[in-house]
């Protein structure tokens, strides 16, 4: 299958994504799981043990810094589903604006980051890396705060892990997801870059799920 940037659009539009099996198979399949993983923006659980590591800084946080080192990041395992293709789609829609990367550094080299694909007030979540404790978290708060503050309704997680469960992640129907999806694309169109990054600080007032 030949993808586009604008099949792509479609695609997550009516809720589907695509897939390879590895990154070496030229051939890419769609996806529509029967109970689709959300981060409800309302209810991103942070632990104590995370804010304080948010607290004593070190880190920068930086919106649509190096977006193609964040997606190299994301491929760089023994298992990916980014293909060649993928990844280059990927790309050309980030130059349309339409695909975001939030990075966090520290001591000056890329420790973790996530990307993913806009479309009016829903963020779908494509992958995340991390190579140093706790930075695909920190990526984490730092791209919920975004959203909120930009007026984003919709997290689509795809799949739920774990990790995204320790942190308020959950599982929800395809209709139900059908639904949040269809009332976030009809929305005007959130900008991914207009917040300002904030200080761990503000970034924890705001955030009523501590524990």
């Amino acid at each position: 299958m030949t993808l586009s940037a604008d099949l792509l659009l479609h695609a997550y539009s009516v809720g589907v994504f695509p897939m390879a099996e590895n990154r070496n198979d030229p051939e890419v399949f769609w996806v529509d799981p029967k109970r689709r993983g959300i981060l409800p923006l309302d209810g991103f659980h942070i632990s104590r043990s995370l804010a304080r590591r948010m607290r004593r800084g070190g880190y920068e946080v930086t919106i649509n810094h190096d977006f193609a080192a964040v997606l190299a990041a994301c491929a760089d395992r023994e298992e990916t589903w980014i293909n060649e293709e993928i990844h280059d789609r990927y790309i050309e829609l980030h130059k349309m604006g339409q695909a975001h990367s939030l990075e966090v550094w520290q001591d000056g080299a890329l420790s973790g980051g996530v990307y993913g694909v806009t479309l009016g007030a829903a963020f779908f979540g494509e992958s995340m890396f991390s190579r140093r404790t706790d930075a695909s978290k920190i990526a984490l708060a730092y791209l919920v705060d975004r959203l909120n503050q930009a007026g984003f309704t919709l997290c689509d997680t795809q799949f739920i892990t774990p990790h995204l469960a320790s942190l308020g992640g959950v599982e929800i129907s395809r209709a139900t997801y059908q639904t949040q999806l269809r009332e976030a694309v009809l929305q005007s169109q959130a900008d991914f870059n207009a917040p300002a990054v904030p200080t761990a600080q503000a970034l924890l007032q705001r955030n009523t799920q501590i524990s």
